[in-house]
């Protein structure tokens, strides 16, 4: 008489050789998120950086900091989800101002 351990302690052919599709879409998807964010983010510093006192006013500076902190804060959340824990070095990377940071994930009436 022989025994065959359950299933779900065998291994899938997936498993084994290596490759699992499935597996591998999630990461190809979750890095072209991310990508994508940083974009976001280098376009909103950008906006954040040609803004002029002498052409614009102080509700400008507010709205292209508010949106700034929104897309680091999404930027942010998408790095966690791919296991980047650690922000400093995306934070000097991208050159993000201190007072970006500070607004990261408030809430605005």
């Amino acid at each position: 008489m022989s025994v065959r351990p359950p299933q779900s302690f065998r291994q899938s052919e997936q498993d084994r050789n290596g490759f699992n599709v499935l597996e591998y879409e999630l990461m190809s998807e979750r890095a072209d998120s991310l990508g994508r964010h940083g974009l976001k983010v280098e376009a909103a510093l950008a906006a954040l950086r040609a803004w002029a006192a002498d052409r614009q006013s102080g509700e400008d500076r507010e709205r292209l900091l508010n949106d700034a902190s929104d897309a680091v804060w999404a930027f942010f959340i998408q790095r966690e989800i791919c296991g980047l824990r650690n922000n400093r070095d995306a934070i000097q990377r991208y050159g993000i101002p201190n007072e970006v940071i500070a607004r990261l994930g408030a809430i605005r009436k």
